[in-house]
Parts: structure tokens; C-alpha cells; sequence
């Protein structure tokens, strides 16, 4: 390991500045997503494969089809040269215009007293000029004019002879490759077809990556799913389908192990707690037994808020809550107590959580503001994917070592650990516990009114 560790700081070393800074930036605008990165491998080396077919294919086959072409045609224009210069003609030129026309394939026409026309532009891919042109000066070597340009099928070349011109029309595919095209419409063609091919299977191993992925955060939200998840796919998609399943089901089992033995702890405890509380009843009033009612009224508290911090309302379905009926039923119970509460909602009112469980966890984090604070703003901003609640309140806060202690089960500050004061030590735990139920979290800060900020954050 420290062999490979050396090999990558000193490769790391050896990169220049400029190769990781592209590396940074190509990282940035690479998908993110596991089908695009999988059809950018099959596409990309295609591409690159076809590219060098193509360019190969260009560059020998096309270029040496037409070289051959073309040589041949000039070579009978070098024919048709030799035999007006050697021998006599008559004065219109008819039998070697027939010779070339019935013989030869090209249409001729000699003009006495004329002048080749200025040169033309090279067209943009010049394949066929520039191999043209080569030919006529090897095999001719006279001044020359020639016109590839355009759709018709024909090529017109001017040779200079002396005092005159020959002009000499020939079908464009004796010059030129014509049909080279078809080899790339197949190539092409059954590229298209291959990745179509291809984009239908990687469809169908993506699918059950996705089913898996919203099974396990359907799971992870506490949430039902409506169809039952069954691992499909590729072997190794299905090992890990298998394994999430398994993992559920032993998480469901402990969850139900765990509320069947508090079930029964309840009922003991309950009863042991009543019968004590029957016989301080029936004791009397007397002054030297009232701190134990009130350790027995403690004691009852202290239950019913573990039993309720284990159980978590886990069987509860999701439902409709609104944030607008919850903030308003919050500022009652505020003016109610004496104090202020205010709040602002930013986007969709309505919820789709367990309501009784996510009461709760507003109700504690409420509750623990008004208990110490006297003012309290909470800020709900409802997003396409996320739900953000923030409590700020001018109480006295909590030092910020202690702001994660604080959410342990029946952990409680120097200032709240009298047995006499209200409160269990489960408040912030519950709350916790439900917003990670939900899929989320509970975390504390500063507020800017001076007290603590509670910020509760869970998907929509």
C-alpha cells in the first residue's frame, strides 16, 4: 500500500498544472447519472471507432478509387491528343468526335482560335480536383481548365493545343468514386441500429438500479411502498436486491421485537405504578407523602415519554398535513401561555408525512421554546424535494459542545437535572427520531435572536 500510495503522489507530482485543471473541468460536466455514463461508454469508442474507419477509409480507399479513375479518363484524353496532333482531321473535327463518343465515352468539342477561361475555386473537399489535376499533368502535360463544381453529373476539362482548346465532357463516376457513399450509409446505418439495440438493454438493467434506489428511500422515509420491491436484473443487481430485502426484513422484525417488549414492560410497570399510586391514595392526604405522589406523578411522566420515544409512531401510514393549520394551532398555545410566536411559509402548504408522529416533533421543539424563551419565529420553506423548518427563539440557548448531547435519551443540562423540574430529557430525542424516520434530521445553531436555532430538515 505505501509502494502505491508513493506511485500516485509522485505521478500526481508529474502531471502538469494545465492536464489537472482540464481534469477538474471535464469531472464537472461529466453526467452524474449511471445510464448516461453508460451510453457515453458505448457510444463515445464507436465513434471514435467509425471516425478512424472512416478517415482510413477515405484517405486509401476513396483517394486510390479515384486516382485509378481518373487516370484512366485522362489517359484517353492523352489519346485524344496525340491523334489530332498526328494525323490529319477534317475540317469539324466528326471522326474523332465519334471515335471519342463511341469509343472512349466522352463528348468532345475542339474550338480553334480560343483561350482557356480564368481558374475556378477549389471547392471545399477538393478530392477530386486535386487528384484530377495530378493525372492531366502526368499524363498530358498541357495547360489545362477544369470544372467539377456543381450537382450535374458531368466534368468538364479545357486542354490547351496550340492555337486551340479541346473541351472534353466525361460522366463524373468514370472520374470519381461516386458510390463510396453506400459504405458509410451502412456504416452508419447499423450504428444506429446497434445503439438502438443498445440503448433497449441498458434500459433494462438501469430499471431495476432504480427500483432498488426508490425501494431502500422508501424504506429509509418509513414509508409503504404500494408495490412489493423484487429483486430483478443482472446477477449482481439482484444480490443487492436480495440483500436490501433481507436487511428490511430484520430491521421490521427488531422493530417489532422491540415494541412487542415495551408492550409488556408498559403493562408491568403500569400496573406496579397504579397499585403504588392506589395505596398513596389510600393512605390519606398526609404532608409526609406527598413527594412521593409527586415521584410516582414524575415517575408516570418518565414512561410515558420512553414508551412513546421507542414506539415512534412507526405503525402510522402517511398522510395529508398542513403547515398553515400546525403554525396557527403553535401561535395559540403561545398567546395562550403569554408569549409570541410568529412564522412565515414559503411554498406548498400541504404535507404528505405521518401526522401524529410529525406533531410531535413540532410540538417538542415548540414546547422546549416556550418553555424557555418568550418569542419564537419559525420559517417553513416547502421545496419541490425538501421541507425546512426553522425555529429561532430568544431564550438562553445551549453552549454548542452540548448540542449534540442534548439529543440522547433523558441527557438533560446542569440547570434542568432537578428531579422536580418538568420535562424528561426526551423531548429533542423524539424529535430527532421522527425527522430520521422521515428520511431527515434535527440539528441546533445559533439563532440571530440570541437564543437556539433549531433547523428540522426532511424530504417532500
Amino acid at each position: 500500500m505505501a509502494i502505491l500510495e508513493s506511485f500516485r503522489r509522485t505521478t500526481g507530482r508529474l502531471q502538469p498544472p494545465g492536464w489537472r485543471l482540464f481534469g477538474r473541468w471535464l469531472k464537472r460536466r461529466m453526467p452524474t447519472g449511471l445510464y448516461t455514463r453508460t451510453m457515453l461508454i458505448v457510444i463515445i469508442p464507436m465513434l471514435l471507432l467509425q471516425t478512424v474507419v472512416a478517415a482510413v477509409f477515405m484517405e486509401r480507399h476513396w483517394r486510390m478509387v479515384t486516382d485509378r479513375l481518373s487516370q484512366a479518363v485522362t489517359r484517353d484524353i492523352a489519346a485524344i491528343i496525340d491523334v489530332i496532333r498526328t494525323y490529319p482531321q477534317d475540317g469539324n473535327y466528326s471522326e474523332i468526335t465519334r471515335i471519342a463518343d463511341q469509343q472512349l465515352d466522352l463528348s468532345i468539342l475542339i474550338e480553334p482560335n480560343a483561350q482557356l477561361p480564368p481558374p475556378r475555386p477549389k471547392p471545399f473537399f477538393s478530392l477530386l480536383d486535386d487528384v484530377l489535376a495530378s493525372q492531366i499533368q502526368t499524363n498530358v502535360g498541357l495547360p489545362f481548365w477544369i470544372d467539377t463544381i456543381g450537382d450535374s453529373g458531368l466534368v468538364e476539362i479545357r486542354i490547351k493545343i496550340d492555337d486551340r482548346v479541346l473541351r472534353v465532357f466525361a460522366r463524373r463516376s468514370q472520374a470519381y468514386a461516386s458510390n463510396t457513399h453506400i459504405f458509410l450509409v451502412w456504416m452508419f446505418g447499423t450504428s444506429l441500429v446497434l445503439l438502438g439495440i443498445s440503448v433497449l438493454f441498458l434500459r433494462g438493467q438501469i430499471r431495476p438500479i432504480l427500483a432498488l434506489a426508490d425501494a431502500a428511500e422508501t424504506f429509509g422515509k418509513g414509508q409503504r411502498s404500494d408495490e412489493p420491491f423484487q429483486p430483478r436484473g443482472a446477477d449482481e443487481i439482484r444480490r443487492a436486491g436480495l440483500a436490501f430485502v433481507l436487511m428490511r426484513e430484520r430491521i421490521e422484525r427488531q422493530m417489532d421485537q422491540r415494541t412487542t417488549m415495551l408492550s409488556g414492560i408498559s403493562h408491568d410497570l403500569r400496573t406496579i405504578l397504579t397499585r403504588f399510586k392506589l395505596q398513596l391514595a389510600l393512605a390519606g392526604d398526609l404532608p409526609e407523602l406527598q413527594g412521593m405522589s409527586a415521584d410516582a406523578d414524575d415517575m408516570q411522566t418518565m414512561l410515558e415519554g420512553y414508551l412513546a420515544f421507542a414506539r415512534n409512531e412507526s405503525e402510522e401510514d402517511i398522510g395529508v398535513l398542513k403547515l398553515s393549520d400546525l403554525m396557527e394551532k403553535m401561535r395559540a398555545d403561545f398567546a395562550l401561555h403569554g408569549k409570541t410566536m410568529t412564522y412565515s411559509i414559503d411554498g406548498e402548504d400541504e404535507l404528505s408525512v405521518r401526522p401524529n408522529a410529525f406533531l410531535r416533533l413540532v410540538d417538542n421543539l415548540a414546547s422546549n421554546a416556550q418553555r424557555y424563551a418568550n418569542s419564537l419565529h419559525v420559517e417553513a420553506r416547502h421545496s419541490a424535494k425538501w421541507l425546512m423548518l426553522v425555529f429561532d427563539d430568544d431564550g438562553p440557548g445551549i453552549p454548542e459542545n452540548a448540542r449534540e448531547e442534548v439529543f440522547k435519551p433523558f441527557y438533560r443540562l446542569d440547570e434542568a437535572r432537578n428531579l422536580n423540574a418538568s420535562g424528561t430529557g426526551l423531548g429533542l430525542a423524539i424529535a430527532r427520531d421522527v425527522a430520521r424516520a422521515h428520511g431527515g434530521n434535527v440539528t441546533l445553531g445559533e439563532s440571530p435572536k440570541g437564543g437556539l436555532r433549531a433547523i428540522v430538515r426532511v424530504p417532500a
